[in-house]
């Protein structure tokens, strides 16, 4: 009778190991992942903690029709991570943190189901903090928020900020100004050519501090109307989208689309500026952040001068002041300034300075946390950031 030699198994090597979900939150250095299922409200989300050094993990929720897991999951990771940053570079004691809700936005909303999710971010007790993102309105946050005090942008009469589109604005009107500060030695927009893609909510009030200054705006948007609306307000000009990247214009101010910046479109630039409001314009982030350094373009990092939007929730945790809020993302104008002096000093693209600086920043603070007692209660080591969830 032959004897069977069981084979130990292989050490679980990076090499050899069939983890793609753990493998991808190491290579992005994700603390957590929450995988939340409800069959009876027919929720499926999915909450995605990057770091949480600085404080608490703040991001939205979006909700979106994703056809694959694959594709919320690589989602998820990359929007969580590109948080861990935002906060970090504006300056914020807060980490990084993103959820996605897997569904039709126009169709599947229920309250059922927005509560069944408000549920599992309170399971978190309070690492992870949502907002408003993508496919999602007030109301939601409104659901969400009767099963958890931990989420922001909630309506302003349950003591929340509201519509963060104000503020995140004034935010990138504050960063093309300081770019301008950087091109011409002066930040004045008069009579300046602005080219904006997008006419929501971000990209109208963008338009109205920039027509208020006096400079001249070219304005586009998917949705025509929009658009002519828009430049009949601000006395713009309506122009066609496909015609927006060539303009001979002095600034581009992306407030719609990402992945603008790509191999396509790259040629067709005759700007000095690119800053706006739109998430992930560049479509290969070291590659045609390295091409707008080397055609002397110069770019504001899209997750720096948008952080308007968390600037503004962020100050609910405090309690919300609309007037501190706004000036507080007026420093936005400071850190584009500094993102772009430390890129001409180092002769990097503006996206890897702004990440070295927000890299730095986590790094000291997290030598100085480990200085405390790890036994201490998470409110005590946040400190203010807890002060609406403590009263």
């Amino acid at each position: 009778m032959t004897k069977t030699i069981e084979k130990a198994p292989k050490p679980l090597t990076q090499e050899n190991k069939n983890f793609p979900i753990f493998n991808e939150l190491a290579n992005k250095e994700h603390e957590q992942i929450v995988i939340c299922s409800d069959p009876d409200t027919g929720l499926k989300a999915i909450i995605a903690i990057h770091n949480t050094t600085l404080g608490p993990a703040l991001g939205g929720t979006r909700m979106w029709n994703y056809e694959t897991e694959e594709a919320a999951i690589k989602d998820v990771l990359r929007l969580s991570r590109g948080m861990t940053y935002k906060a970090a570079i504006s300056g914020l004691n807060l980490g990084g943190g993103k959820a996605v809700i897997i569904g039709d936005p126009h169709t599947e909303k229920t309250e059922a189901l927005f509560r069944s999710f408000g549920r599992f971010v309170d399971g978190l007790g309070g690492r992870y903090i949502t907002a408003e993102d993508v496919g999602m309105t007030e109301k939601e946050m409104e659901w969400i928020y009767s099963e958890t005090k931990y989420v922001t942008g909630i309506p302003k009469a349950l003591g929340g900020s509201g519509n963060p589109s104000p503020v995140t604005a004034y935010g990138v009107y504050m960063g093309v100004k300081a770019c301008a500060q950087k091109a011409y030695g002066n930040d004045s927009l008069e009579g300046k050519k602005i080219a904006l893609q997008g006419a929501g909510n971000v990209a109208s009030y963008f338009a109205r501090h920039a027509a208020k200054e006096g400079a001249e705006l070219f304005i586009c948007d998917i949705y025509d109307e929009k658009a002519k609306t828009l430049a009949e307000e601000v006395g713009g000009k309506l122009v066609d989208p496909n015609s927006i990247y060539g303009l001979d214009v002095d600034i581009f101010t992306p407030c719609a689309l990402g992945g603008v910046i790509n191999d396509d479109t790259m040629d067709e630039f005759k700007c000095d500026i690119i800053a706006g409001g739109a998430n992930n314009v560049l479509d290969e982030e070291d590659k045609h952040g390295q091409m707008l350094l080397d055609k002397g373009i110069i770019y504001a990092p899209d997750y720096v001068i948008n952080a308007g939007g968390i600037i503004n929730i962020a100050s609910e945790l405090e309690g919300y002041n609309e007037k501190r809020a706004m000036q507080n993302a007026g420093n936005i104008y400071t850190t584009i300034t500094d993102i772009l002096n430390y890129s001409e000093e180092h002769g990097i693209p503006a996206h890897k300075a702004s990440n070295d600086l927000a890299e730095k920043r986590i790094e000291t603070v997290g030598k100085i946390k480990n200085k405390y007692s790890s036994n201490a209660s998470i409110s005590g080591r946040l400190g203010g950031v807890y002060k609406r969830f403590n009263d």
